[in-house]
């Protein structure tokens, strides 16, 4: 995958966890054949691998991912076993 796409990718989505599986995720869709999910929602895309497509449709925002918003960890009360 294309070095450049991929940081400028990274600055638009945030977090390298969350642009693997977004990337992963369309990869798996363009390389499932025929269908309207697995054409390239991006021009000129003969010469371009599956990682470098997705990579371009997360920046041209042709793919939509959503943040969770972040929590704090709470503590669960644990229940005792009754024997």
């Amino acid at each position: 995958m294309n070095a450049e796409l991929q940081k400028k990718a990274l600055e638009l989505v945030g977090n390298p966890h969350t642009l693997i599986n977004i990337v992963s995720r369309r990869v798996r869709q363009l390389n499932a054949g025929s269908g309207g999910i697995s054409r390239p929602f991006v021009d000129d895309a003969q010469n371009l691998g599956a990682g470098d497509i997705a990579l371009r449709e997360v920046l041209e925002e042709k793919v939509a991912w959503e943040m969770p918003e972040e929590q704090a960890p709470t503590a669960t009360p644990r229940r005792r076993r009754k024997h």
